[in-house]
């Protein structure tokens, strides 16, 4: 696990981008979802349309996590969700996964479609969430708004859809990596209030998620050498 997560951290760092591909599809089989139903709230206009690829080094050759090239999502001003079924019995749970990516790109392969692969074989049922990226980051933690309102959005629609999904709504979770996992945090302690004015019926649900898991988070320290907690994540009895 280890060497993935430095390999990855370098890649995000000195990432080189493929010849692009239009926007990004899931596989045969499932469809993607758009999470608002009109105008996206706090829109901002971008350098170009969705592109997706792989990363590449200078001489054009691909660069590797685990052996393996991995698809990156960039340019994202359209947010959906792709909800996988479960494979085999239900276990009426149901995740929705925050790929990591910087908020610059999404790292949708390696941190998206193969997670849920895998917990579909768990019999949960997951949900994932292309958000919004590149963001515009504020505050001195560098958070990025539109992402959260992105997944209080989509765990409001998750909820709103339980009986239909054969879901129930008490189990339903939140897993992110990297800056998906920052976003784990902020979706798990900003969920008194909806960052956006309410657009329909999903709204009106709770987007507090039943439980949550972080991997390798970024932006939850003060500092790189002092672990206290960004104050921004303001932890409760509820939380």
């Amino acid at each position: 696990m280890k060497p993935s997560i430095i390999a990855f951290c370098v890649v995000c760092a000195f990432r080189g981008l493929s010849a692009q591909a239009p926007a990004w599809q899931p596989s045969p089989g499932h469809t993607q979802v758009p999470i608002w139903p009109g105008v996206v709230p706090d829109a901002r206009r971008l350098d170009g349309p969705e592109v997706a690829g792989t990363v590449v080094d200078g001489a054009g050759n691909n660069r590797l996590v685990a052996g393996r090239p991995w698809v990156y999502v960039d340019r994202v001003s359209q947010p959906t969700m792709t909800v996988y079924s479960p494979k085999g019995s239900n276990r009426g749970a149901a995740i929705v996964v925050f790929p990591g990516g910087g908020y610059n790109i999404l790292a949708i392969d390696l941190e998206g479609t193969e997670v849920c692969d895998w917990l579909t074989s768990k019999g949960i049922t997951c949900v994932l969430l292309k958000y919004r990226v590149p963001c515009v980051k504020v505050g001195p933690y560098q958070d990025c708004l539109t992402a959260l309102e992105d997944a209080q959005r989509t765990v409001g629609l998750v909820r709103l859809q339980a009986a239909q999904w054969k879901i129930d709504p008490r189990k339903i979770g939140v897993l992110g990596f990297s800056a998906g996992g920052h976003l784990v945090a902020a979706t798990s302690t900003h969920f008194e209030k909806r960052l956006y004015p309410a657009v329909d019926a999903a709204d009106n649900e709770s987007c507090r998620p039943d439980f949550a898991v972080a991997l390798y988070p970024g932006h939850l320290a003060v500092r790189e050498n002092d672990f206290a907690l960004n104050p921004d994540i303001q932890v409760t009895s509820r939380t």
